[in-house]
């Protein structure tokens, strides 16, 4: 079985789907359940809803799975394994307070060294842990030997004890810390290998070592994904403009090429466009660089411009707020200077709305107007334009300009007769 387990915390990050996305792949792939675990444990945190909104998006994006778990309904499981921990002597009462702590940790700050549990809690009488009212956390045992772990993407690395420390499980208010429950929740599911970003890569041997005092031998695989970068170098964090999923199809991207683009970077491939569905044929993890991936936005532009040029005309006049078949090929010739079908939309709306006419082409404009509306049916363009001019008398410039603007409500665009073959049965309305 395999997992996505996002939090409820804010919006979808754009590195989150390509979890999610990575993960149902390779649940396709190995015929394998996918299940979607809501992190919810941090309630100070949760936003109202947004557990909601992240199941509709993976629905938007083709991502299927099996069924919803809420960590919050795991909470007696993490409680009993704490307490089997205990009895177990494999976790410690630990009663040193948050000010003790504080004042270790800005030690060691100031002696440039690594702060590390000091054991003061480990060699505790039972009557001291019994008898003491003060809060206490829950720690783990540090492990007595390095922890391995095979990445599928990173390789072998090998972490010591000293860097996985006497790990808090339990908070004092007898809440699960993140790699507590993390841990038990994919031995409660049998996950048979965690794909997530490699910021978790520091998270993973301390949920192995919870697993190992669990007394859990099951090999769990790993793939951790190398950083998104922003377009200064860094990491591609929630504060960036642009970097949540729903910023992305405000702008008028497409679900399958943000999905093409986010299963592209970072991966041999051996061509760009495709489908999720396709993606499912020759996606191998194992291929993932181990270099970190800068989002390139043009890129995805240029890849969310073929997606949309492969529409059939009448879906993409939907994206940009008609409902017609001749609408979706205008469209698509407005596509050789749009990327999205936000942008689109400003290049189709202004040819349907009330014309805006610089004060030197008012009176040619009227003149032209009147024409449009009186002349006869013209099939093709040539013989449309040429009818215009003789019923006008405009020439050059003072005819052509005036002429784009009533039919497009722009000074510069596509050729008129390219457009002309689509518009022609909508012309009283264009420039009415």
């Amino acid at each position: 079985m395999l997992r996505f387990a996002p939090s409820p915390t804010g919006d979808m990050h754009i590195g989150d789907l390509r979890v999610a996305l990575f993960n149902y792949i390779i649940s396709k792939q190995r015929d394998e359940p996918l299940v979607v675990r809501i992190e919810d444990t941090d309630t100070q945190r949760n936003i109202e809803g947004k557990d909601k909104e992240i199941l509709e998006l993976l629905a938007l994006f083709g991502i299927e799975y099996s069924d919803v778990i809420y960590q919050s309904n795991n909470l007696r499981y993490h409680r009993a394994m704490a307490i089997s921990l205990l009895q177990d002597k494999k976790a410690f009462n630990c009663f040193c307070t948050p000010a003790e702590l504080d004042r270790k940790r800005e030690l060691a700050k100031a002696n440039k060294i690594a702060f590390r549990y000091d054991d003061t809690c480990t060699h505790l009488r039972p009557e001291e842990t019994i008898d003491n009212e003060n809060p206490f956390t829950i720690r783990l045992n540090r492990p007595a030997k390095a922890i391995k772990v095979t990445d599928v993407i990173k390789g072998e690395m090998d972490f010591d004890p000293q860097d996985i420390d006497s790990l808090v499980i339990m908070s004092a208010e007898k809440l699960p810390t993140y790699d507590f429950a993390c841990a038990v929740d994919d031995m409660l599911s049998d996950i048979s290998i965690v794909i997530r970003g490699e910021e978790h890569m520091n998270n993973t041997p301390k949920q192995i070592a919870v697993r190992d005092a669990l007394g859990y031998d099951k090999q769990t695989e790993y793939a951790h994904l190398p950083m998104i970068l922003n377009d200064s170098g860094k990491e591609m964090s929630k504060q960036d403009d642009g970097s949540s999923v729903k910023w992305f199809l405000e702008e008028g991207y497409l679900p399958d090429a943000i999905a093409n683009y986010l299963i592209l970077i970072g991966n041999k491939v051996s061509h760009e466009i495709f489908t999720l569905a396709e993606a499912l044929e020759w996606f191998d993890l194992a291929k993932i660089s181990r270099s970190p991936a800068r989002f390139d936005i043009d890129r995805l532009k240029s890849i969310n411009r073929e997606h949309l040029r492969r529409m059939e005309p009448k879906e993409l006049s939907r994206y940009v707020g008609f409902a017609d078949s001749d609408i979706g090929e205008v469209a698509k010739i407005y596509l050789e200077e749009a990327g999205t079908f936000k942008e689109l939309r400003t290049k189709i709306e202004p040819i349907f709305a009330e014309k805006v006419i610089p004060e030197m082409f008012t009176e040619a404009a009227d003149k032209l107007r009147v024409a449009i509306n009186s002349a006869p049916f013209f099939e093709e363009f040539d013989a449309f334009n040429s009818y215009l001019i003789k019923e006008t008398g405009l020439k050059g410039e003072s005819f052509s300009r005036p002429l784009r603007l009533l039919l497009t409500g722009a000074e510069h665009g596509p050729e008129l007769a390219d457009l002309y073959i689509h518009l022609k049965n909508y012309l009283g309305e264009i420039v009415k």
